[in-house]
């Protein structure tokens, strides 16, 4: 059981490909197509109907009305940056076929049956702004599989609240991700240090990064983080909400790179030689060797002695195996000093 999921035994890395296909159908293909390409684990969209994420009286906030010029109110800009139903199926095949994993965030209760009863999603991913939507997650844990939940603008206490309501009702694991709703993030407002506080809490920890760079995740995942999620798109310069502070594909193969070799330089908690030292120890190292030539039958003193490379007799620690003892060879100067040539008196 504990290796069923990818993130027991790798770098989970969830592409974000949002609502960055502007609604097209084409350009979402084309998005999937590109995590494919640059390595990632899954691609995730995000689903609703028409009136089950924004109201009409919803206002734009600030990253919205700094990088979507559009005369829309917020309410018909989430209609205009949704995909169907319809579209969502076909997506899902294209995932499948081309192999990565197919995510997509519902919006509501219609989204949640659909992507559930419909798509058959692998695990839920749920947004920072139904963190204390205590009564949508109770209906999310009753899905029966992993769910992952994002923790932007909440508190210690509201992601216990939200863990506790997922985990009542659902033998899956649950992983919470270390989140700050702001795009892009400025580097003083991701708090890495808060995922070190939630693995005190929470068996599973990831990181849901809006920062420009690649920074932040690798030291998440220098933190012990397993799954990480970032948004991508196919042209920064595309008119939308998300674009500017998101990867381009070149950007999201490099992070992607970047973090596996993250994860690959953690490495061992042991503190051990590698291979690759044992095979230079020998010639690095210092060792005893002869500080003069000195004849067979000499009685070794601490003046014959001197500490050099390599070491491939007696080491530095086993001197008091070296002083005193008769010689029973000829040795060189600089020769290395070995206990099976010395003989006690």
């Amino acid at each position: 059981m504990k290796n069923k999921y990818p993130w027991n035994k790798k770098l989970y890395i969830i592409a974000e490909a949002g609502v960055n296909h502007n609604g097209k159908y084409n350009l979402a293909k084309k998005m999937i197509l590109s995590a494919k390409k640059a390595g990632a684990d899954a691609v995730k969209f995000q689903t609703w109907v028409e009136g089950e994420l924004t109201g009409k009286f919803t206002k734009k906030i600030g990253y919205v009305k700094r990088n979507f010029k559009t005369d829309l109110s917020r309410y018909k800009i989430s209609n205009k940056l949704s995909l169907s139903f319809k579209e969502f199926i076909k997506l899902n095949k294209f995932c499948k076929k081309i192999k990565i994993d197919f995510l997509t965030t519902p919006c509501g209760e219609k989204s949640l049956k659909f992507i559930t009863d419909k798509l058959k999603v692998k695990y839920i991913k749920i947004g920072s702004s139904e963190l204390n939507n205590l009564d949508f997650l109770k209906k999310v844990s009753k899905k029966k599989r992993p769910i992952i939940f994002s923790s932007g603008m909440g508190t210690l206490e509201e992601i216990k609240k939200a863990y506790r309501v997922c985990k009542k009702n659902n033998k899956y694991p649950i992983i919470v991700f270390q989140c700050t709703s702001q795009y892009p993030c400025d580097p003083k407002n991701v708090n890495l240090n808060v995922i070190s506080t939630l693995q005190k809490f929470f068996p599973l920890v990831g990181f849901s990064d809006h920062t420009k760079g690649k920074e932040a995740a690798i030291g998440a995942v220098s933190l012990g983080v397993n799954i990480v999620e970032k948004h991508f798109t196919l042209n920064k310069n595309f008119n939308g909400p998300d674009h500017k502070a998101s990867l381009s594909v070149n950007e999201l193969k490099d992070y992607i790179y970047s973090l596996k070799l993250t994860k690959r330089m953690l490495g061992s908690y042991i503190k051990k030689p590698t291979q690759e030292e044992k095979n230079i120890m020998e010639q690095t190292r210092r060792g005893l060797v002869a500080n003069r030539d000195i004849k067979k039958g000499s009685i070794l003193r601490y003046s014959d002695i001197s500490l050099k490379r390599p070491a491939s007799g007696i080491q530095p620690n086993e001197l008091k195996y070296a002083v005193n003892k008769r010689v029973m060879i000829n040795l060189k100067k600089d020769q290395p000093i070995k206990k099976k040539n010395l003989k006690s008196l």
